[in-house]
């Protein structure tokens, strides 16, 4: 099981819906599980190791490494060593602190995220150096997967570390969307935006990955070893946007801005030999959790797996569509199923709280709760299916229409916990918080409503 405090979450509000949106997690996280997907994907037969459509004769394959960063990249690992064992001449992965599994052949290093830190910039390293050592014959399977940006640091000559660290929280903290986040880091990064291909060129690489981006863009999944079509002047254009240029190290605005044609990214793979698989993104998530609902007996329907916006927006939109719903059995008929893919984002204001908590999902949860009249029957689950919701513990929360009374009993003011970033400690109260710990999944978030 995902959920690890299923009890807490189901003895109180609509205990019935919220039941059911425990069983959609469950089915929505094990139908996107990296593991089983690779295992799937990956097979060695007589000699012959197997991708997807590619064939390898082990006979004549050089070394096999394995390599990678992010949060869905450990369970793929460990299916990649289980299938291939002692065919694996090294491999390392980088991984967030909290998860605590280990594997047999493949070394397991955690480091910091969303800010990168030493340990990550050490173990980035370590996977430069193992890069360096390809020769023609060999066969690198790499697992970059959401959040490698950050917990494989590996900043250009002349930029430190710390600046890069002061650059991210920026960039975290301005409302820039995924793609210009890393249209900076790229042009920081001595690895990002296929840099780590051309190293390991002449080695052929196969990318297997997750995707935690709307549209699937290889770009912003697994950089290091793919073709970038951003470039320095997208990288400076979205510091001045968000009015951050004056206030990045001076050591950034030098490099960006003096920048020749030939430390651009890599635009065209020429001689070197990528092949990419996406085995798994957040419409396979939505479809499986649309699936089950309608098994369930909803009216079920998939909105968006593009969801994006200001989280309190988008929470105060999807509580009038659950209004309509009950009220005019419109756009579906009751008993009825809203789910919708995709990433929101908080835009923290300049008068923010330095201990305020919480993350996307959780303000989407309170913003629909605030909006719902206790007398409905309704419900909703908000969740990072990577099991972390923005800088917190909690994977996200399950809020329904009675916990809006629930909180004034609890003398909790949720209008001003939204207005503060403050959500987490008011639905930790509530004991409306879902806890998976790392879910090794990562296709983005998941909101998920049903109505009787």
């Amino acid at each position: 099981m995902y959920v690890k405090n299923i009890q807490e979450l189901v003895n109180h509000g609509e205990i019935e819906l919220r039941q059911e949106l425990l069983k959609t997690i469950e089915a929505s996280l094990g139908r996107v599980d990296p593991y089983r997907l690779t295992k799937d994907m990956v097979r060695v037969n007589d000699r012959q190791l197997a991708i997807g459509n590619l064939q390898f004769d082990l006979r004549r394959t050089g070394r096999i490494y394995v390599i990678g960063a992010g949060k869905a990249t450990l369970p793929i690992a460990k299916a990649l060593e289980e299938i291939l064992d002692d065919r694996i001449s090294e491999g390392l992965i980088i991984v967030k602190e909290d998860e605590e599994r280990t594997l047999s052949r493949i070394r397991v290093r955690r480091a910091g995220h969303p800010i990168p830190n030493e340990a990550g910039y050490l173990a980035a390293q370590e996977i430069v150096k193992m890069a360096s050592r390809a020769r023609a014959d060999d066969l690198y399977l790499v697992a970059f997967t959401g959040g490698c940006s950050a917990l494989m640091p590996y900043p250009v000559q002349g930029v430190s570390l710390e600046d890069k660290r002061k650059v991210t929280r920026l960039l975290l903290a301005c409302g820039a969307t995924i793609r210009e986040i890393n249209a900076v880091r790229k042009h920081l990064s001595g690895t990002k935006g296929g840099r780590l291909a051309k190293i390991i060129a002449p080695a052929t690489i196969v990318n297997l990955t997750v995707s935690d981006v709307i549209g699937d863009p290889l770009d912003c999944i697994t950089d290091p070893t793919v073709i970038d079509p951003s470039r320095f002047e997208d990288a400076i254009y979205t510091l001045k946007k968000y009015d951050l240029w004056g206030h990045v190290p001076e050591s950034v605005r030098y490099h960006l801005s003096r920048a020749s044609a030939d430390q651009e990214t890599l635009k065209e793979y020429g001689d070197i030999r990528v092949h990419n698989f996406i085995i798994a993104n957040n419409v396979m998530a939505a479809e499986a959790a649309r699936k089950h609902l309608e098994t369930r007996g909803f009216n079920s329907q998939i909105l968006t797996t593009s969801l994006e916006g200001e989280s309190r927006e988008v929470g105060y939109v999807l509580a009038s569509i659950m209004c309509e719903t009950v009220q005019h059995n419109r756009p579906l008929e009751k008993p009825a199923a809203y789910v919708l893919a995709g990433e929101t984002l908080v835009k923290l204001e300049g008068n923010t709280r330095d201990d305020a908590i919480g993350g996307p999902s959780q303000e989407l949860a309170v913003a629909a709760a605030v909006r719902l009249p206790e007398a409905y029957h309704i419900a909703g689950v908000f969740f990072d299916t990577d099991g972390s919701d923005g800088p917190t513990e909690y994977a996200g929360a399950l809020v329904d229409s009675k916990t809006l009374e629930q909180a004034r009993k609890l003398g909790i003011d949720l209008y001003t916990s939204l207005r503060e970033h403050n959500v987490a400690e008011a639905l930790n109260r509530l004991h409306d918080v879902i806890l998976t710990g790392a879910t090794g999944v990562n296709v983005m978030d998941l909101a998920i409503l049903i109505a009787k």
